[in-house]
């Protein structure tokens, strides 16, 4: 079984056994998006209460799938559950920074994931377009800190020479896993 399966099957338990069946058939079929926009829907329609780990896993999940900035909104609205989490997600899409000490003036890193503890944060890096506007997907993601903002780890390692890899749900995964990582070795607090 891959690990994208095991987070799925986590993540649909967590509904009600009807909605679970339909979004677990959906995903069996191929028709990832409908099951993660099923998944969200769901949460809502029961008020399921999630901690911000699981919403991060989520929304980790439906960057892999090409869905984040669809479910976003309505996976910000399922009420949490309270407990503390070492990351969170970042709401504010007007938090757009600037590659920093990249020498690409044409990158910019969109926050999307923090540590709490330590203060990092998993950014997507997108391509500022001709028109001004940011690119779909992202190229990369990165791991950025605090202080001054310095990228500490770029996913895939190779981005400048294999953007598309950056679509994958493996890239997205595997960032926000050396997020937790680093989350995990930092002392509570920053």
């Amino acid at each position: 079984m891959t690990e994208e399966l095991a987070v799925w099957r986590r993540l649909v338990a967590l509904l009600p056994e009807a909605e679970a069946e339909e979004a677990g058939e959906c995903w069996s079929i191929g028709e990832q998006e409908a099951a993660l926009a099923l998944l969200v829907s769901g949460l809502l329609t029961h008020q399921v209460r999630i901690g911000e780990s699981t919403r991060a896993r989520i929304s980790v999940l439906a960057e892999g799938w090409g869905e984040r900035e669809a479910l976003t909104p309505r996976l910000l609205r399922c009420p949490g559950d309270g407990e503390p989490s070492p990351v969170r997600l970042v709401e504010a899409a007007s938090d757009v920074v600037r590659g920093p000490g990249d020498g690409s003036a044409d990158d910019v890193l969109v926050p999307w994931i923090a540590c709490e503890r330590c203060g990092g944060v998993l950014a997507r890096k997108h391509a500022r377009e001709p028109w001004g506007g940011l690119s779909h997907l992202a190229r990369s993601y990165v791991i950025t800190w605090p202080e001054g903002g310095a990228v500490v780890r770029e996913f895939p390692a190779d981005a400048a020479d294999a953007a598309d890899a950056a679509h994958s749900a493996d890239a997205a995964h595997t960032a926000f896993e050396a997020l937790l990582a680093v989350c995990a070795e930092s002392p509570s607090g920053r």
